[in-house]
């Protein structure tokens, strides 16, 4: 079971379900499973999406191996089934240099 907590809630992961677009831009991304995994342990959550399909969703931060990681993952919220959507390095391009906020 994977804990996760943040400054704003607690989340419980009973299962961790990579997607394959996850698993993709991982691999692409030189992003390890244990690297996302301690990311939804640790990370603080900058954003979320109540509304994306077909669960809410939410954006993580956390700083791995010497690199800021996002990771978005999604939630049942009823059986505890979480999937991973996404994960990525953030880049000073599109992110204020905190890496929460995105630039306009």
């Amino acid at each position: 079971m994977i804990n996760f907590t943040s400054y704003y809630f607690l989340m419980v992961c009973k299962t961790l379900v990579f997607s394959d677009h996850a698993i993709n831009q991982m691999f692409k991304r030189d992003i390890l499973v244990e690297e996302v995994r301690t990311l939804i342990e640790v990370g603080e959550v900058i954003a979320e999406y109540p509304y994306d399909k077909p669960y809410p969703s939410y954006l993580l931060l956390g700083f791995l191996n010497l690199r800021h990681l996002h990771v978005v993952i999604a939630s049942d919220g009823k059986d505890n089934d979480c999937v991973v959507i996404t994960a990525y390095e953030p880049t000073e391009e599109l992110w204020e240099r905190d890496f929460k906020t995105k630039k306009k």
